[in-house]
């Protein structure tokens, strides 16, 4: 199922059209044709976006406690 993010943003980058659509000056199918075309950009780069920061915010969960050895005898330090 599509994202509401990628609709909208979709729906940004093709408000120009709209905008011409609504001073008459290109047709209906034109403004459609760029949406349709404007909904797969706009999905790879959300996706991307999301991509890049997937990792940011998550905390590394802490390393379990090592105990110091002592060396063995007769090993170089």
């Amino acid at each position: 199922m599509i994202r509401w993010s990628v609709l909208l943003f979709a729906l940004l980058m093709s408000a120009p059209a709209v905008y011409r659509y609504v001073l008459d000056e290109i047709d209906l199918t034109e403004v459609l044709l760029r949406f349709l075309i404007a909904v797969p950009v706009a999905a790879l780069l959300l996706a991307g976006l999301r991509f890049v920061t997937a990792g940011y915010g998550r905390t590394e969960e802490p390393a379990s406690p090592v105990q110091p050895t002592p060396d063995a005898p007769g090993t170089p330090e």
